[in-house]
């Protein structure tokens, strides 16, 4: 009597969770989607006791999010980057940037400011690295606590960014520090950030949006109300207005920083999109928008004010923050 002979698996052609796809997987799915174990098991995130602190609060702040979709790892980057093709984007956006950097530089850029503008960029620009600081700490915050490894990338690379734009304001501070030892450049701007009142709206909305806990909470509060705020008013706005005084340097650098700004509101938007997909995110997202977006008409109000030749300024960056919401189906 023979022995029944064991089953003969076919191997598949690539990872188990792409293999109901039709076609050949990308280089993007392949190496970006389902990749968070910790999402696995509800009632124990990190497989470990799930009594320990870190455990509670991936189970309340993340699990038990009012923002609710049956499969997370549906969501993917509009533009599908991965941690290669990120690299080489951003690799040529630095190179533009330290070559506008340069290039000013060797001309004489600096020196040629009018001793008014000088003072507003002490006031109004070079006190922005702590403003970029509290970005970068929150879309961490997002990529740390998203439900799903596409989401998690996004976020990363826009934390990166978020380096990158800090980095280069610290960069123009010493620059200008050179230029003008007296002005303040590199000492007052803590102190600025602080206590001047241009800076007090965005200063408290980014406090207020570093303590929302819920991971979809706090996207809102970063990636819909913060960062466009902060968009409109330092990048739009100011950068403008640089170039009226002469400060073309300010207004390239700040266009260069709004390409990856619009690729960040790309991948928002997709989430967005997504999440509205499922019966009652609309309301807790609009809730949400609710709670934050009054500080944020305060801050831009604020800092714009505070601009030279600001008329319509306010209104103009208020607006464009209120037609990105309308896009995304919110108000």
């Amino acid at each position: 009597m023979s022995e029944e002979q064991p089953e003969v698996l076919k191997p598949l052609k690539t990872w188990s969770h792409l293999a109901g796809n039709r076609r050949r997987p990308s280089e993007y799915e392949i190496v970006s989607t389902n990749l968070h174990y910790h999402m696995d098991n509800p009632d124990n995130p990190w497989e470990l006791d799930p009594d320990i602190p870190m455990a509670k609060w991936y189970r309340k702040y993340r699990n038990e999010s009012p923002l609710k979709c049956d499969d997370w790892d549906k969501f993917r980057d509009p533009d599908q980057l991965i941690y290669r093709t990120y690299n080489l984007l951003q690799d040529g956006q630095e190179t533009y940037v330290t070559g506008l950097f340069d290039q000013f530089s060797d001309r004489g850029h600096d020196q040629m400011l009018e001793e008014a503008w000088v003072a507003t960029l002490a006031r109004l620009y070079t006190p922005a690295r702590y403003l970029f600081h509290a970005l970068q700490m929150g879309s961490s915050y997002i990529h740390q606590m998203a439900p799903a490894s596409t989401i998690t990338n996004c976020a990363t690379y826009q934390t990166a960014d978020g380096l990158r734009w800090m980095t280069h304001t610290a960069y123009r501070t010493r620059e200008l520090a050179n230029s003008y030892p007296n002005a303040g450049f590199g000492e007052r701007e803590r102190e600025i950030w602080e206590q001047d009142a241009a800076w007090q709206g965005f200063r408290e909305l980014a406090e207020k949006a570093l303590i929302a806990w819920d991971w979809g909470e706090a996207f809102v509060a970063i990636n819909l109300v913060l960062k466009p705020a902060v968009e409109e008013a330092l990048l739009v706005q100011a950068g403008d207005i640089a170039r009226s005084q002469g400060d073309t340097l300010l207004g390239l650098l700040t266009q260069a920083q709004m390409r990856d700004a619009e690729r960040h509101r790309r991948w928002a938007s997709a989430l967005v999109k997504m999440a509205l997909e499922t019966e009652g995110n609309k309301e807790v997202l609009q809730g949400w928008l609710n709670k934050y977006q009054p500080l944020a008409d305060a801050a831009v109000e604020a800092y714009c004010d505070a601009l030279p030749d600001s008329e319509g300024a306010t209104e103009s960056a208020q607006a464009a923050v209120r037609d990105f919401h309308t896009q995304l189906g919110l108000s």
